[in-house]
C-alpha cells in the first residue's frame, strides 16, 4: 500500500493511502497540479505526472482482477463484509508503521470520511485498540511499581485512574476502528467518553432517587438493569441526535463510548470507596492496597462484557428503530425493533448482578455472559456491514 504527501498552503499534509488521495481529488482539494510525493524520501512531482493519475477513477485501490488483499480488510460472506471473532486479532500481532496508527485516529475528518460507494475499500482489519491497551497496561505497571517498590503514595490515584480506564478504553478503541464508515472523530468519541460517561452516571443517579433499589435480590437486581441501562440510552440517543448518523455501526460506536466511559468512572469510584473502607474497617493499609488491586483487576477484565457493550448494543438497536428517518425521534423508542433489542442489555445486566451465581470461583457466570454479549455485538457488527453493503451503487 503506498503512502502519499501533497502540499497545500506552503504545508506538507500526509500520509495518506491511494484511496484517500484520490477521493482529495474527486472532491476538488487537490488538482493536477498539485505537487505530490510518494513515501517520505520520495521525488515531488506533479499530481498529473503521478502513476496513481491514470488510476483516478478507479473505484478501488487495487487494479481489476488483482486479488484482494485479505491481510486488511474482513472477509466477505453471502456478498457483503463480514466479521469474525478471527478478524479482531488477525491484525493485533502483525507490524505496522506508525502511518497506519496515525490514520485511524485521524478518521472522521473532512479529508478522511469515506463517501457510501468507497467504505468497505478503505476499512482495515482492527489492531490498535492491542496497542492503547498495552500503552494503557505498561503505563498501569509503571505506576504500581511506584507506588509499591518505591514507596510512594503521590502515585496511587494515577494507579486507580490508568486501572479503571485501561479496558473500557481499549475496547472503546476497538468500536472506534470497527467503525467502517469512519464518519465519527476520536475528538467526537472522546466527548461522548468523558461528558457522555458522567452525564449517563448523573441520569442513572437520577433515576435512582426516583426509583430506590434496596438489596440486590432477583428483583431489584432486575430495577437496576432497567435503571442503568435507561440512563445510559437516554444519553446514548442525544449523542444520537446531535450527531445525526446513518449507520447502525455508527450506533455502536457511540454506545460503547457512552458506556465506557459510565464503566471507567463507576470502576474508579468503586476502587476508591472500597479501598477506604477497607482501611477504616480493618485498619491495615496493606489490605486496603490489596482491596483496590482486586477491584481494579476483576472490574477490568469483566469490563469487556459489561458497560462498554451493554450500551453499544443500545446504541446499535436505536439506530435500527430510526431506520432511514434522517432524525431519532422518541417514538423510535417505543417501537418494537428498539425494545426487542434493548432487552437485551436489560437482561445481560440482571443476569450480571441477581444472586444467581453458579461456580463463583472461575467467575463463571461472568465469563458466560461475556461470551453470550458478545455473539450479540458480532451479530450487530455483521448488520450493520450488510446495511453498508446494500448501500453500495450495484456495479456495472
Amino acid at each position: 500500500m503506498s503512502h502519499w504527501y501533497f502540499q497545500k498552503n506552503d504545508k506538507t499534509i500526509g500520509p495518506l493511502t491511494d484511496y484517500e488521495l484520490r477521493t482529495l481529488y474527486k472532491r476538488k482539494e487537490l488538482t493536477a497540479e498539485t505537487r505530490v510525493k510518494q513515501e517520505e524520501s520520495g521525488e515531488w512531482l506533479l499530481l498529473k505526472d503521478s502513476p496513481i493519475f491514470h488510476t483516478i477513477h478507479e473505484p478501488h485501490d487495487a487494479p481489476k482482477g488483482t486479488k484482494k488483499d485479505v491481510n486488511h480488510h474482513p472477509h466477505e460472506k453471502n456478498g457483503a463484509q463480514h466479521l469474525g471473532l478471527g478478524d479482531i486479532f488477525a491484525d493485533v500481532f502483525k507490524k505496522h508503521p506508525k502511518s497506519d496508527s496515525e490514520k485511524v485516529f485521524i478518521a472522521g475528518t473532512t479529508y478522511t470520511t469515506p463517501k457510501e460507494g468507497d467504505i468497505a475499500s478503505s476499512w482495515t482489519r482492527p489492531f490498535l485498540f492491542s496497542r492503547v491497551f498495552f500503552a494503557l497496561a505498561i503505563t498501569y505497571f509503571l505506576l504500581l511499581a511506584c507506588t509499591y517498590i518505591f514507596s510512594n503514595s503521590n502515585t496511587i490515584p494515577g494507579l486507580m485512574v490508568i486501572g479503571s480506564f485501561t479496558m473500557p478504553f481499549s475496547v472503546l478503541v476497538l468500536f472506534f476502528e470497527i467503525n467502517a464508515p469512519r464518519n465519527i472523530s476520536f475528538f467526537d468519541v472522546l466527548k461522548m467518553f468523558f461528558i457522555g460517561g458522567v452525564a449517563a452516571l448523573v441520569a442513572t443517579l437520577i433515576l435512582y432517587d426516583l426509583i430506590p433499589v434496596g438489596k440486590l435480590n432477583y428483583f431489584n437486581a432486575f430495577l437496576v438493569g432497567i435503571i442503568e441501562e435507561t440512563g445510559k440510552m437516554v444519553i446514548v440517543a442525544l449523542f444520537i441526535v446531535a450527531l445525526k448518523p446513518k449507520y447502525i455501526l455508527n450506533g455502536l460506536l457511540i454506545g460503547a463510548a457512552v458506556g465506557a466511559g459510565f464503566a471507567a468512572f463507576e470502576s474508579l469510584g468503586y476502587a476508591f470507596n472500597y479501598s477506604i473502607e477497607a482501611a477504616a474497617v480493618f485498619k491495615n493499609l496493606q489490605f486496603a492496597g490489596d482491596t483496590m488491586l482486586s477491584i481494579i483487576f476483576s472490574r477490568g477484565w469483566q469490563s469487556i462484557g459489561g458497560h462498554v457493550v451493554w450500551a453499544a448494543i443500545s446504541g446499535a438497536a436505536l439506530m435500527i428503530a430510526k431506520g432511514s428517518d434522517p432524525k431519532l425521534q422518541i417514538r423510535h423508542i417505543f417501537t418494537g425493533r428498539f425494545l426487542s433489542l434493548f432487552i437485551i442489555p436489560i437482561g445481560l445486566h440482571f443476569l450480571w448482578d441477581c444472586p444467581w451465581n453458579p461456580l463463583p470461583q472461575i467467575a463463571f457466570k461472568q465469563i458466560l455472559l461475556i461470551v453470550v454479549v458478545w455473539i450479540v455485538i458480532f451479530s450487530l457488527i455483521n448488520k450493520g456491514l450488510r446495511q453498508i453493503s446494500d448501500k453500495k451503487p450495484a456495479k456495472a
